[in-house]
């Protein structure tokens, strides 16, 4: 799976678990999901995502906006589907 294709299968509100490596290094387990719209400011980021393959996604567990980098991603499940990287 690449980063187009990741986008693909999350997209619409689709929850989903993410396993990944964070920036400081830690292992972590997220459920969450993209098309959040709840809580935007209109504000927006200082950088374009998709040029750093990172996705914007909603964290389930702590009600709040994160980050995932693709390229740091080790496992996720779609849909009862597992991808491991």
């Amino acid at each position: 799976m690449d980063y187009s294709e990741f986008l693909e299968a999350t997209q619409d509100g689709k929850i989903f678990t993410a396993t990944f490596i964070k920036k400081d290094g830690n292992l972590r387990t997220m459920n969450c999901r993209r098309g959040v719209k709840k809580g935007v400011k209109g504000i927006g980021l200082n950088y374009v995502p998709s040029e750093k393959q990172i996705a914007v996604v909603f964290d389930l567990q702590k009600n709040a906006f994160r980050s995932i980098n693709f390229n740091t991603i080790k496992e996720l499940a779609i849909k009862g589907k597992i991808y491991k990287f």
